[in-house]
């Protein structure tokens, strides 16, 4: 993974301030903790995810579980074990018989509760952000000073601390995915009177067809002495179609339609990103425009570059990791030769991250959202088979008390994140909690705690005046300092392992 000249380079900013909720509307009720990573490794990042935080852009944010009005959970998808429901499974021949045929379905409502898979960021980022640079050169030894902290070592590398926009500037990404949904969501139908009891169960006329086949099977081996006990039997999980089946059906050769799914790393100079960039501009402009309402201003090619090009996440290779690498993508969505949606994904060592679907809203009969979502989950199990711990979907958040969000769920076996002792438990387990309350600790064992909670503060690090150092030693070189509280509470958000390798900006 990274190496020893790799770093993590945050500003943590607290979050005692509430702001608007795009989910229940609370002009003062959404609450999160938040930082600026200037550079972050993937592993950091996949260890951040971990305990509940997410990115949006280059900032870093972890939602306020027990004050936040709508709680969000981080939720992640078993790849390797997943198979597609009924609604999936529509959803794909929906696609195929697009392409097959060209028709392009009249309907919008796919069942699904929302088309798009992924949360639209967060929170933005705090007004005091840092405006100055942040340069790291070479990094004073004070080894001998406090023999027992961890080792510290030279930073070569130079990052550029990019301005934040001011608080309130501007609409949360969380609200108009919300706004979004609340014109997307799926109406439920009303109950009807059930089944009359004196007839059979309705059976398809598949398991039908099947059933007497059988039948005629046993019939005639029986006419010719062969003996044989033949009885319907329900498919087993071997015999159940995967998804790569569904994905990768044959289409014939005169299909009016070619989609193809490019993988193109974030980064101007690789030459794909670069000469399909201001096609994906245009794109996301005309998304944001048509499905969230934004003005052409509020999706300017800045805007677009600051949430879904600049990414903190340093591209990495490792010998036992994905051919493509570790770090930020967008999965491009070419339909005939125009690119119709981008998925936008971390690839990290453990997982495949969804961070953004923006698509053209003339397909939105396609269920693009959903679809893109099995692609992605099928990429995660096509990863494994590279790196074998890489097996996991992280959807992002899941909100049960935003019904419109618990879509999320339908994509199973999946577990939520526990947010006090950051254990993952299964979905089913989960529910009937957040029937209950908002705010659940999902752990039934009461003497569970976090086991990577910082117990040295003194061990955090540091970047000072160019240098790294535990915090005890900068405490005493800003002696006077009033700092350690937040310092704590930093600390105890991101971990003991984190702490002792992320390094957090001073000025």
């Amino acid at each position: 993974m990274a190496g020893n000249k790799s770093y993590t380079i945050v500003e943590y900013f607290g979050g005692d301030s509430g702001y608007r909720c795009g989910y229940c509307k609370n002009d003062e009720g959404n609450f999160s903790h938040g930082m600026w990573s200037h550079t972050m490794t993937v592993q950091d990042y996949q260890d951040l995810i971990d305990r509940g935080w997410r990115r949006s852009g280059k900032y870093v944010y972890k939602p306020k579980m027990n004050k936040t009005c709508c709680p969000q959970y981080t939720i992640r998808c078993h790849a390797t074990h997943f198979q597609p429901s009924k609604s999936h499974k529509k959803v794909l021949k929906k696609i195929s018989k697009f392409i097959s045929k060209g028709e392009l379905p009249k309907d919008q409502d796919n069942g699904e509760p929302m088309e798009a898979v992924c949360d639209e960021g967060g929170p933005r980022e705090p007004s005091k952000a840092c405006q100055s640079e942040v340069k790291c050169a070479a990094i004073t030894d004070i080894q001998k000073e406090l023999p027992e902290c961890p080792a510290i070592t030279e930073v070569h590398e130079v990052v550029d601390a990019a301005p934040a926009a001011p608080a309130g500037s501007e609409t949360s990404r969380t609200e108009r995915a919300s706004e979004s949904d609340e014109r997307t969501a799926a109406i439920a139908p009303k109950p009807g009177i059930g089944a009359d009891p004196a007839r059979p169960l309705c059976r398809k006329a598949k398991d039908l067809r099947k059933e007497r086949r059988l039948q005629k099977d046993q019939i005639r081996q029986s006419a010719d002495g062969v003996p044989s006990i033949v009885s319907p039997t329900p498919p087993t999980a071997a015999q159940t179609k995967p998804l790569e089946d569904f994905i990768n059906e044959s289409l014939p050769d005169n299909a009016p339609h070619c989609l193809e799914v490019r993988l193109v790393p974030v980064n101007f100079e690789d030459p794909q990103f670069a000469a399909s960039y201001q096609q994906s501009v245009a794109l996301y402009a005309r998304y944001q425009m048509a499905i969230h309402g934004d003005d052409l201003s509020d999706c300017s090619e800045s805007e677009f570059r600051r949430f879904l090009c600049d990414s903190p996440l340093e591209a990495e290779h490792s010998p036992d990791g994905p051919e493509e690498g570790y770090g930020s993508f967008h999965q491009q969505y070419w339909l005939d030769d125009r690119i119709v949606a981008v998925g936008v994904i971390d690839i990290l060592p453990t997982c495949v991250s969804s961070v953004y679907l923006y698509y053209h809203p003339d397909f939105a009969s396609l269920s693009l959202g959903s679809y893109s979502a099995l692609r992605e989950i099928a990429f995660t199990r096509q990863l494994q088979k590279q790196s074998p711990k890489l097996c996991y979907y992280y959807l992002g958040f899941y909100i049960h008390s935003c019904p419109k969000m618990r879509y999320k769920g339908q994509y199973r076996p999946s577990d939520l994140l526990c947010p006090e002792t950051y254990t993952w438990v299964p979905i089913e387990q989960c529910v009937p909690m957040l029937e209950n309350s908002r705010y659940a600790r999902f752990n039934r064992d009461p003497d569970a705690g976090d086991p990577r909670v910082l117990k040295d503060v003194g061990r955090l690090l540091v970047l000072y005046r160019r240098a790294v150092m535990p915090y005890a030693a900068y405490s005493r070189k800003r002696k006077g300092s009033s700092d350690e509280e937040e310092v704590q509470q930093y600390g105890g958000l991101v971990g003991q392992d984190s702490a002792e390798r992320i390094l957090l900006y001073r000025s």
